[in-house]
């Protein structure tokens, strides 16, 4: 590809319109006619590698400030923003082509995009799904190593799309994708904001500076969808400039869900719009998925699916692996995995499940090691609201100490008198759970969701399928 293409007039270079063989970020792959972005990141910074890359053969650097490299240094104020525009110009503007739809916040992105893209397909438009879990390209599965792919494998995703004929795009959009610019030249249809809670704390420096972070996707987009449920939800509203909608479970909103009705195998509820109100059950548990399902209706209610039709489609819906999902026991009691790993989360969920647990509700979570120490007491407050009993484990504890973060979670149970019990080990406080559960209780496990693997030290990965050591643990019952 020329020079002057890929650049598109995002930066100046005195270099001629040479030919450029690849473009990246890492210096793994710089080959003969490469163009490197010097990218500073967490630990290293690309600029103290830009004269080592010429010497390996890239054509040009594009460089952040003067490495007195002459020609061969492309100046920008902002070289991993250019990086992610750079990678949709490489694969031809892949976003462009398609209908794109976009969900932020800390919960339900997930649960939500999934929605979506079932509705969709279901209406016969294929979809590609870009997601916590994993990727999907119509029914093709593809595994990913983070909700918000890096800009190069974003767009080479899109581009495969594109060629295998999607019309949309479903797309979980996290803080870190926006900051990084790893979503490059996107544009969405559609942006949902679901709400804003304590996370990533060790990554955006408060509360304040992740809510800009997720306020960016408001800039790029037509129109936005916001939960007015959130506070974060009424302030973005209020701020932001695009077309806007609201969604509410609670009051007054353009979408909103009435005469909810919740069982431990469903919901029910009136979608409402414009006077007019429609009659969804669904499979899903819980008043926090009949607020994912608001939104994900109204989304697709905005790109041109018929209500009828769309209410078909969820009525068939089996829900999220790993978001309230019931693990079968053949016993007298249930289990629930649920990928609750935020104070705000362990409390929807937990609240929800109170709502139908004819006995003890118990709740089983842990905290992740090398990430924000300051929600582990504030998860301990929140179980202790609705659990009626908590076994405290590890979740994934990476580089630290399994026994501390315990004892810095335990601080959050002071003065409430919900008993608890400590098994520092996840899979003997899971067979611990079962072996306690009587008749009629529901077991919560938190944290790991759809995972199935953990982060031990060494930041050694395990494998560690809940489903499966729910099943051997029922064994050892027998």
């Amino acid at each position: 590809m020329k020079l002057y293409d890929l650049l598109e007039d995002n930066a100046e270079t005195e270099l001629e319109n040479i030919e450029i063989t690849s473009i990246t970020d890492d210096t793994r792959k710089v080959v003969e006619g490469s163009l490197f972005f010097c990218v500073k990141g967490g630990s290293f910074d690309g600029h103290s590698a830009a004269k080592e890359m010429l010497e390996k053969g890239a054509a040009a650097v594009v460089c952040e400030h003067d490495l007195g490299l002459g020609k061969k240094q492309i100046l920008t104020k902002n070289s991993r923003r250019l990086y992610g525009l750079a990678c949709s110009a490489w694969f031809g503007h892949p976003e462009r082509k398609l209908r794109m739809i976009g969900v932020t916040g800390t919960n339900g992105k997930t649960t939500i995009t999934n929605v979506i893209k079932y509705i969709l397909m279901k209406n016969g438009h294929k979809t590609g799904l870009v997601g916590t879990i994993q990727n999907e390209i119509g029914d093709e599965v593809i595994h990913t190593e983070n909700t918000t792919p890096m800009a190069y494998d974003l767009m080479a995703l899109f581009d495969r799309m594109v060629r295998e004929g999607c019309e949309f795009v479903v797309m979980e959009v996290s803080s870190f994708g926006l900051v990084q610019n790893r979503i490059g030249a996107s544009w969405f249809e559609t942006a949902v904001f679901t709400n804003l809670t304590q996370d990533h704390l060790d990554y955006h420096k408060d509360m304040e500076d992740y809510y800009q972070a997720k306020k960016m996707l408001f800039d790029i987009c037509d129109c936005a969808l916001v939960n007015f449920d959130d506070g974060y939800g009424q302030r973005l509203f209020s701020e932001i400039t695009c077309e806007k909608q609201s969604f509410s479970v609670k009051g007054n909103a353009d979408y909103t869900a009435d005469g909810i009705k919740i069982k431990s195998t469903g919901s029910s509820f009136w979608f409402c719009k414009d006077g007019k109100s429609h009659l969804v059950k669904c499979r899903m548990p819980g008043a926090f998925n009949v607020s994912n399902l608001t939104a994900a209706m109204a989304v697709c209610l905005r790109a041109g699916i018929p209500v009828d039709s769309m209410i078909s489609a969820v009525e068939e819906y089996n829900g999220v692996k790993g978001r309230c999902e019931v693990i079968p026991t053949g016993r007298d009691f249930t289990v629930i995995c649920d990928y609750a790993h935020t104070p705000d989360a362990l409390e929807n969920i937990l609240r929800s499940v109170k709502e139908y647990t004819e006995n003890r509700l118990i709740c089983l979570f842990g905290c992740g090691g090398n990430r924000d120490a300051a929600k582990r007491p504030k998860m301990a407050a929140a179980a202790a609201k609705f659990a009626d009993k908590l076994v405290v484990t590890s979740d994934n504890p990476r580089n630290e100490d399994p026994e501390q973060i315990i004892r810095e979670i335990l601080t959050g149970l002071d003065g409430t008198d919900t008993p608890y019990d400590v098994v520092v080990d996840r899979r003997e406080a899971i067979y611990h759970a079962l072996k306690i559960a009587e008749k009629g209780d529901i077991i919560v496990l938190a944290g790991k969701g759809h995972e199935d693997y953990q982060i031990l030290a060494g930041m050694e990965h395990i494998h560690f399928d809940e489903r499966e050591i729910v099943a051997e643990g029922l064994k050892l019952l027998d």
